[in-house]
């Protein structure tokens, strides 16, 4: 049987792979704790590379805390290129196939139309740079990647926008949420399960891609549905990025064009606003 090693598996993509896992009873997944394993210990990764001869390797191990990597450059630009270098560098050795997941913090936000794959990329943070850095170490290690930019994840799993929002709506009546922050949310059990397409297809298309849920929102009006669809009255205030400042910069537009990835990989995408009811639904039945 072909293995796939999922390194960083206790966040919330490596819990939504899990998930989506078994329901599609895809066989051959190990999961990796950073406990078990650490993407920044070349030789720790060397045995298990030896051990399992993985056709693929799913690193959902990344520095993800935006603001605080402003202070926290060195330990964030380990995690975000070094340890995608080590891992796109065993790849090559052993022709496993990497699947990468990055991010639309690599982009200014200063365009207002969808953004494509071969757009110039102008980090605004520590967090976007480095995650670009890891991006474009890939090739030149490797020539079997999959390298996966997507947008605002949510899901039932870890801690997420959602369930801060839904655990907010709870105890009061009125919340202020940016509106000039425009992207799309994107439920990462959708994106897990277009990773596990990836490996069951055995698809050679390799490149970079963007994935999100379809359409389009800000900040305030993807608060707005929540509440809405949760059955929260809530009641919703827009507010300017410039009055909620946080450490780190985030773009004003992010929205991913997904021509690409339809294309090529066959996928059909839902739009953020059914995605986001199921995961609701599957919330409220907790």
């Amino acid at each position: 049987m072909k293995m796939t090693l999922i390194f960083g598996a206790s966040g919330q993509l490596g819990q939504c792979l899990a998930h989506v896992a078994r329901e599609r009873g895809t066989a051959g997944l190990v999961f990796l704790p950073e406990e078990q394993a650490n993407i920044l210990n070349p030789e720790g990764l060397a045995a298990l590379f030896a051990e399992h001869q993985p056709a693929y390797v799913i690193n959902c191990a990344a520095y993800t805390a935006v603001d605080k990597a402003e202070d926290d450059v060195e330990l964030a630009r380990r995690i975000n290129r070094d340890g995608v270098a080590n891992l796109a560098r065993l790849c090559g050795v052993h022709g496993s196939t990497l699947i990468q997941i990055s991010t639309d913090f690599v982009f200014a936000g200063t365009s207002h139309e969808p953004l494509l794959e071969t757009d110039e990329t102008a980090p605004l943070s520590v967090y976007g740079l480095t995650k670009l850095e890891g991006e474009q170490l890939i090739p030149g290690l490797t020539e079997r990647y999959f390298t996966l930019r997507t947008s605002w994840l949510y899901s039932e799993f870890a801690g997420n926008f959602v369930k801060t929002m839904l655990r907010l709506g709870r105890d009061r009546d009125e919340l202020r949420v940016i509106w000039d922050q425009v992207g799309t949310p994107t439920y990462a059990i959708d994106l897990a399960g277009v990773i596990l397409e990836i490996i069951e297809s055995q698809s050679t298309a390799y490149g970079l891609y963007h994935y999100s849920n379809e359409g389009l929102t800000s900040w305030y009006d993807f608060a707005t549905a929540i509440f809405e669809l949760a059955g929260l009255p809530v009641r919703t205030v827009p507010i300017r990025t410039a009055e909620y400042p946080t450490r780190a910069a985030r773009p004003a537009f992010s929205v991913l064009d997904k021509t690409k990835i339809k294309a090529a990989l066959g996928v059909a995408i839902p739009h953020w606003r059914a995605s986001l009811q199921v995961c609701l639904a599957r919330l409220a039945a907790e």
